[in-house]
């Protein structure tokens, strides 16, 4: 009988154990991290990581305002960064655990949405562009350089209904604001009027709104033209080849510039392992492991010590590493206040409903 009962709470004990692991909650975009890194960190911290995911920054917003716990990192975009840090739902970073910080280029820290970088390091972007069937845009002879091939009528009249644009409010009224010569920032309802008639000239001419399909739309060729995410066009490239098409697709940077997303780690104000947590940051900010990412996905790196690890093809692909004088025409959005936000709900919902 003794023998029986200490087996039982060697059990237990077993049990008990394998349930105390440490767990690292990430709350992030899905396939946002290359899984031999995740897997690398696992070994290395000891720890398992919990990946819970979210497809936009207003759905990860709500979830948290609706009371959502037990995340460790999250992974926003600058306007929602600025939204969070206003909402006080992030902890400080503490830089001092963070020696690889100094591989970050500093083009990238300091930005409007955390001064100083108290609450966030840069991890990724993308920039919001065009992406284009080769083929198709030399058989219609159409220069792909402007937001012109988007908007404007005579152009699309070319390529109808082979065509889609994000279903974004801030991405696609930043595109015709950049199109018409202001700033994908700007908050003047009149301009916000001008961006609204030049979606509205051009939508008969669009096949759909489109923020979730159009890879594979691009990749089997039914898409011709897109207002998308430059990982996304890179990923609907590498399909296309894979499935033997005849046709290339392409980056195309607007000469009137375009919106750059730079997603940052943050820690949750309620984060039940800030110490992994920074741990995890710092393996990131390794260059090797910040890599892996852009050669899976093809997203731009802020990372000066990853570049000796990309691949030399993404490397040197302009649309994801854009040069001094791009860069320049770049935007991050910011975030609406409250007012601002109602009446662009409203100017989005008059474009959708016409």
């Amino acid at each position: 009988m003794r023998k029986l009962v200490l087996a039982i709470a060697a059990l237990l004990l077993v049990v008990a154990q394998a349930q105390a692991v440490d767990e690292l909650h990430l709350y992030n975009w899905n396939n946002y991290i290359a899984p031999e890194t995740l897997t690398r960190f696992e070994t290395s911290c000891k720890c398992k990581v919990v990946q819970t995911y979210y497809g936009d920054n207003e759905e990860m917003l709500a979830k948290l305002a609706a009371g959502a716990k037990g995340y460790d990192i999250i992974v926003p975009t600058g306007n929602a960064l600025d939204a969070l840090i206003k909402q006080k739902a992030l902890k400080l970073i503490d830089k001092a655990q963070l020696p690889n910080l100094k591989n970050i280029n500093p083009t990238y820290l300091d930005k409007g949405f955390d001064k100083g970088n108290k609450y966030s390091v840069p991890y990724a972007y993308t920039v919001t562009l065009i992406g284009y069937n080769d083929q198709k845009m030399k058989e219609a002879g159409i220069a792909v350089d402007s937001w012109a091939a988007i908007f404007d009528p005579q152009i699309l009249a070319k390529i109808k209904g082979k065509v889609t644009v994000l279903d974004s409010a801030n991405e696609l009224m930043g595109a015709a604001l950049k199109y018409l010569g202001y700033s994908a920032n700007d908050t003047d309802e009149k301009h916000w009027q001008e961006a609204k008639n030049v979606i509205l000239k051009a939508k008969p001419y669009w096949a759909a709104f489109n923020g979730t399909s159009y890879i594979k739309e691009l990749t089997v060729g039914n898409i011709w033209l897109v207002h998308g995410y430059s990982n996304d066009i890179f990923q609907a490239d590498i399909d296309a080849q894979q499935a033997g098409r005849k046709f290339h697709i392409r980056h195309a940077m607007p000469k009137e510039g375009a919106v750059l997303a730079l997603d940052s780690m943050v820690i949750h104000a309620q984060a039940l392992r800030p110490d992994l947590a920074l741990k995890f940051i710092n393996f990131m900010l390794d260059g090797k492991n910040s890599a892996e990412l852009t050669n899976l996905i093809g997203s731009g790196n802020p990372n000066v010590e990853a570049l000796k690890f990309i691949k030399p093809e993404i490397a040197k692909n302009a649309a994801i590493f854009p040069d001094k004088i791009t860069v320049a025409k770049l935007e991050m959005l910011k975030d609406l206040d409250s007012k601002s936000r109602r009446v662009r709900n409203r100017i989005w919902t008059e474009v959708r409903a016409k």
